[in-house]
């Protein structure tokens, strides 16, 4: 699991250099892996915005670029030869002066380019050695700021730890639960964050649910969003954010379940409501029966494996991966979150049949937080509105307390924590880390 450190520190309080860190993360039983920074270096690049865009002669991709870092400064304005399809006038994005150096050791200078001087680059994610590759120049918001560096404005300076969570530990796979950690070493508990509801534009915009396997998929929380835009960009820093733990930035709906998995620790998943065919179930796959699965696989399932199905069959197997037939993509507009608590043991295993490890399927073999569904649609949801617009309608919990998990009250002998530890530890001392990790 990789953790930025940037992140993190929203969370918690972190007076420990990025090294320290987790070699304390260590000693209270995880395994730092690696520790690397969260962006090569690069210098003299800044935020900029095109102001016009006009062809290069006889070129078919080639654009002469007015770019500027100051607002309404004709007189500074710079010309710059780009061939990036998405250059466009009015888009505010990265600037590399003459001079700038880039990863691979690039030095920007002045140049001609089908006889027109080109004075700087303007730059791709790739170029910036954010990404391996990318399909255009860095796209960044319009209230981005004129001339700041761009190490700045992406907080750049970043490190990220990757740690080995081990597989009892299912309540640290998320940036909540490492910040819980942090916490707990320096003696204070974890000030939670607080995510409030989000008000229903609708009251009466649910969609059916039926839990056939009850044991196996004790809470089931569902919400229909409507009038949502997927067509637009993420907002960088949920980009940036998703790039520096590893997950690649799809679009926005997807990118929003991916956030809430990587920030409380809950898988969820979402599906074009307008392909769900009728009401949707919960229950055991038939023997072979075929799925073809979000990355394209065709595969046929086994009786004890989970699946959430509608009346043409399977759309997701259940805690792995969801389904191509019902997939979002640039065209949705109405979306049916899915924020489930399936049992580990429900899980385990079955996604490993299909050659499938997915960062779902580690949460939940491992064990998410049985109450923490709520929360996540409400942050979901409260993300999905501020990017993309849209009309959500009421949270819908299908749950059978029953078969929840219980939190039973947890002995802890003195003289077996002696033995254990080779020491002593003194009763206020065992109660207060208790209290710091809640």
């Amino acid at each position: 699991m990789k953790v930025s450190l940037g992140w993190l520190a929203e969370f918690v309080s972190i007076p420990w250099s990025a090294r320290e860190l987790g070699d304390r993360l260590t000693m209270s039983g995880f395994e730092l892996e690696s520790l690397a920074a969260a962006a090569p270096e690069f210098g003299d690049v800044v935020v900029a915005s095109i102001v016009s865009v006009q062809p290069v002669p006889y070129s078919d991709r080639l654009q002469v670029c007015r770019v500027t870092v100051r607002a309404d400064d004709a007189v500074g304005e710079l010309q710059v030869v780009c061939g990036a399809a998405n250059a466009r006038a009015g888009l505010r994005t990265a600037l590399a002066r003459v001079g700038a150096t880039l990863p691979r050791d690039v030095v920007i200078k002045s140049a001609r380019v089908r006889g027109v001087e080109s004075q700087g680059m303007l730059c791709s994610a790739q170029e910036l050695g954010l990404l391996d590759s990318s399909d255009g120049i860095l796209e960044l918001p319009a209230d981005s700021p004129l001339g700041m560096p761009l190490r700045q404005y992406l907080r750049a300076d970043d490190s990220i730890i990757e740690l080995n969570v081990t597989p009892n530990r299912g309540d640290a796979m998320s940036m909540v639960g490492v910040a819980r950690e942090v916490a707990a070493m320096q003696g204070f508990a974890l000030l939670a964050p607080v995510q409030a509801a989000v008000t229903s534009a609708a009251t009466d915009v649910k969609y059916t649910v039926t839990r056939r396997e009850v044991a196996a998929c004790p809470r089931f929380v569902s919400r229909v969003i409507r009038r949502v835009s997927n067509r637009g960009a993420t907002p960088i820093e949920i980009r940036e954010r998703l790039r520096r733990a590893g997950v690649r930035s799809i679009s926005p709906i997807v990118d929003v379940t991916n956030y809430v998995l990587l920030e409380y620790g809950q898988p969820m998943h979402a599906y074009d409501l307008a392909k769900l065919q009728g009401p949707i179930e919960v229950r055991l796959a038939r023997p072979r029966e075929p799925f073809t699965l979000l990355d394209g696989r065709d595969v046929e399932l086994d009786p004890d494996m989970l699946v959430i199905a509608d009346a043409a069959g399977p759309i997701g197997l259940a805690g792995v991966m969801g389904g191509a037939r019902t997939a979002v993509s640039a065209a949705t507009t109405d979306v049916l979150f899915e924020v489930a608590y399936f049992s580990p043991q429900a899980i385990a295993g079955r996604g490993r049949r299909l050659g499938l490890v997915t960062d779902a399927s580690q949460r939940f073999e491992r064990g998410v937080d049985p109450a923490g569904q709520l929360r996540a649609t409400e942050r979901a949801t409260q993300l999905l509105l501020v990017i993309t617009g849209g009309e959500a309608g009421p949270v819908q919990i299908d749950a059978s307390v029953d078969h929840l998990p219980q939190r039973k009250p947890i002995s802890l002998r003195r003289a077996r924590l002696a033995m254990l530890l080779g020491r002593s530890v003194a009763d206020a001392q065992v109660v207060k880390t208790l209290e710091s990790l809640g």
